[in-house]
């Protein structure tokens, strides 16, 4: 074993003192706000203090929130630590419903403490992530491993380890029975089995093509008597991979290759954020929208609003609203995209479509829940069935809802595609966006339409 694991051999034993810490500050916590507003710690804050220690701790199992932190990120982490204390708090709740006691908790003491705990939590575990960031910076606590292959996977592998020197991951070699690619060998595999069984390695990876199942069977049954952790890295990276997870079908693994980043957790935090910012945004353009639609109607003849059909989450259809910005309202089987000089664009209609005003009415798509704020642009069904044979992956945009304004259109892939490859590159910002969605993405989104969004020149 590596001399520079220094906490490895007491994995379990540090393991069930951060348990024991982490339950001295939910109950802690609870105590201390009590302090604070001058409440008296009474026979129930006792209780709720254990009851609540105690349910954190096993929805924090439940959540994985014991196991290395080697190769979980922070934020990953941090959002596991509030969904473990929002189950405690249900549990709670219930509990404190069901003795009729509710009314005997001080209502400040527990909102502070229901805010003040998780993060306190998180503050927790991003101070210890930082002091052991430290210690693998000047080589303690680190983990030396060693890489079975040498083809593009293990490239893509070790790039990944690089990248992430806050895992403390060490690469000792690849080896392989036939070089594969750039990388240079320690060795083939059975030197590599010798290697483990000499005790040189703190874990294993497996990085080998599919096509070497024999290979790996193989390995793996020679590694069976190293005693060292042997992980395999599956053969997926030549796929164009959209937010790709492991699951379970009846006890079954399965990697799912093309999947949502909405799960029920985050379609709430996502659906939160669209109502929230909607109502607040709708409430400060009502007025502009009046004066717009009163322009629009002295400037020419025919509806204000434009209905056109989209497809929406999972590509089914959705009618979506814009201000009429031309003299005609195409929605067949053909729609001709706006160009240069258009003789179909009104003059009114000239200046919403430069300034993206005319996307304004979405907000009630946004309400109603066919749209978001932020998500890929929605394209008009003609176009869709152009395009989803022309470009690979083209329909996985359709994996979230679409929205209003997109990480395409604030980097400027909006307006006009008269080639395919402008077509491309939108698309490929718009998978982008969904392979990292996070809430401040999309806040980081809505900022960057804010101060340069709006006006565009390709915006015809």
């Amino acid at each position: 074993m590596n001399a520079s694991s220094l906490i490895r051999p007491h994995q379990q034993q540090l393991s069930s003192m951060h348990q024991l810490l982490e339950i001295c500050v939910v109950g802690g916590c609870l105590f201390a706000c009590t302090v604070v507003f001058g409440v008296k710690w009474r026979e129930e804050y006792y209780i709720a203090a254990i009851a609540s220690a105690m349910s954190y701790n096993f929805f924090a199992h439940h959540q994985g929130l014991y196991q290395s932190w080697r190769s979980q990120r922070i934020d990953v982490e941090a959002r596991q630590v509030f969904i473990a204390w929002g189950l405690t708090l249900l549990a709670i709740l219930t509990l404190a419903w069901a003795t009729k006691s509710v009314e005997r908790f001080s209502r400040l003491t527990i909102g502070s403490w229901v805010v003040a705990t998780p993060v306190i939590l998180t503050t927790m575990r991003w101070t210890l992530r930082h002091l052991l960031h430290r210690l693998r910076q000047n080589g303690r606590n680190s983990r030396v491993i060693a890489i079975a292959g040498a083809g593009t996977l293990a490239q893509q592998l070790a790039q990944t380890i690089e990248n992430s020197p806050w895992m403390g991951f060490r690469i000792a070699g690849f080896f392989d029975n036939a070089p594969a690619g750039n990388l240079s060998l320690q060795g083939d595999l059975p030197s590599l089995v010798a290697e483990a069984r000499a005790g040189r390695f703190d874990e294993i990876y497996i990085a080998l093509p599919m096509t070497s199942e024999h290979t790996i069977q193989a390995l793996i049954r020679d590694l069976s008597n190293s005693s060292i952790p042997v992980h395999i890295v599956p053969d997926l990276f030549t796929f164009n991979l959209i937010n790709a997870r492991m699951r379970t079908l009846g006890g079954l693994p399965i990697i799912s290759v093309y999947d949502s980043p909405m799960d029920s957790y985050n379609a709430l935090i996502k659906r939160a954020e669209d109502l929230v910012l909607g109502s607040l945004i709708l409430s400060l353009i009502a007025a502009p929208m009046l004066l717009i639609a009163a322009l629009i109607k002295l400037d020419s003849a025919g509806p204000v609003l434009f209905r056109q059909r989209r497809y929406g989450l999972n590509g089914e259809e959705i009618r979506i609203l814009k201000f009429r910005t031309m003299t005609v309202t195409e929605d067949g089987d053909r729609v001709q995209q706006a160009s240069s000089n258009d003789q179909r664009v009104t003059r009114i209609g000239r200046f919403l479509r430069r300034t993206s005003l005319d996307e304004l009415p979405q907000f009630l798509n946004v309400l109603a829940g066919s749209m978001s704020i932020v998500g890929p642009r929605p394209h008009a069904v003609a176009h869709n069935e152009e395009y989803r044979e022309r470009i690979q992956g083209y329909m996985l945009r359709h994996l979230v809802k679409p929205g209003i304004t997109g990480w395409a259109q604030v980097n400027g892939w909006r307006g006009e595609t008269d080639t395919l490859e402008k077509m491309e590159k939108r698309i490929e910002h718009d998978l982008y966006y969904i392979r990292n969605w996070s809430l401040l993405l999309d806040l980081k989104i809505i900022g960057m339409t804010v101060f340069r969004g709006f006006v565009h020149r390709n915006a015809y």
